[in-house]
């Protein structure tokens, strides 16, 4: 026995050795696990379900699941509201800056801070950009065909037709308010309040007169406006500029009714808040190792040939997209 138990104290390094094998080294090999493992990312989209921006999300959704490293869950979050201010004034000044909570917000996020709208309640540059998958755009401008206003003499000679869209703020609603401006028309009315696929059936319903659409999600969600006849278009704003459309490469191009350098500057204005894409972003705050974990993956999916054929299956259009540093130095 007294020679058993010198031979044990004669070891004491083995002895250490098996301490830390059993204490230290899992919570070592713990610490190794990638930190998105096991939880689940809350994505705020500041939309309603069923749209263009929808598609273009739910197009992402997969990629960043294969793309973070652990795989976390993603779950989704509609918070609709003042083209944008809502999911963005929550990511400011209510989400958890911890890398669990992101969001995706249309034009209207930098928009709306630069023109300084009412309830803008976020800071451009406090917020953490991960990048953008779309920032060069179409959109047009239509009628419904049974208005009869098959010219723009005609449309400018109608007096308080009724432009549908979703809230102030959005894009398509200042899309909107451009084309009214633009080609000058008389009194027009701005119904707004919808969802995007719901100013389509406005428009057949007959409730509104005319809308400012994306000239892909017109292809996308109502090719019948087209084969059957059952819109008139009127113009059509490119972004960039000289970027043509083939379906309406034939339109006239909305700076051909430009009246002034006032106006020019307005609609170059309006097409530089447009290349800021569809942002997503985090709170201030977000630890900087967990901002660069999910601008990597952002980066990684901008580069994946099989998110390009599935974002252009969901939106009709090539991906334009800007990384997270190129987004931050766009907004500044």
């Amino acid at each position: 026995m007294a020679r058993e138990s010198s031979r044990f104290f004669r070891f004491p390094g083995v002895i250490l050795w098996a301490l830390c094998f059993c204490f230290i080294l899992p919570d070592s090999a713990k610490s190794q696990a990638p930190f998105y493992q096991g939880k689940t990312v809350t994505l705020i989209q500041g939309r309603n379900p069923g749209g263009t921006g929808d598609g273009r999300v739910r197009a992402v959704i997969p990629y960043l699941k294969k793309y973070i490293p652990g795989s976390p869950n993603v779950v989704v979050e509609y918070m609709s509201g003042g083209g944008g201010r809502k999911a963005a004034n929550f990511i400011y000044g209510s989400a958890r800056p911890d890398g669990l909570t992101m969001a995706n917000v249309g034009v209207g996020l930098i928009a709306n801070a630069v023109l300084g709208e009412s309830g803008v309640q976020y800071d451009l540059n406090k917020l953490n950009y991960l990048g953008t998958p779309n920032s060069a755009s179409h959109y047009v401008f239509v009628t419904k065909r049974d208005l009869g206003l098959s010219s723009i003499e005609k449309l400018r000679a109608h007096s308080g037709l009724r432009v549908g869209a979703q809230s102030v703020g959005h894009d398509i609603y200042l899309f909107g308010r451009v084309f009214a401006w633009m080609l000058d028309l008389k009194n027009p009315r701005f119904v707004t309040g919808y969802s995007g696929p719901e100013v389509d059936m406005a428009l057949m319903r007959g409730e509104v007169d005319a809308r400012a659409q994306i000239a892909d999600s017109v292809l996308q969600r109502s090719p019948e406006w087209i084969e059957k006849g059952l819109m008139d278009f009127h113009a059509i704003v490119e972004i960039p500029k000289g970027d043509k459309h083939p379906t309406f490469s034939k339109l006239p191009e909305i700076e051909t009714f430009v009246r002034s350098d006032r106006e020019r500057r307005l609609l170059a204005m309006q097409r530089a808040f447009r290349l800021g894409g569809s942002p997503y972003i985090l709170p201030p705050g977000t630890p900087k190792d967990r901002v660069e974990i999910l601008r990597d993956a952002m980066r990684k999916i901008f580069k994946d040939p099989e998110f390009h054929k599935d974002f252009k299956k969901l939106s009709v259009d090539d991906p334009t997209p800007l990384t997270g540093e190129q987004l931050e130095k766009f907004v500044k």
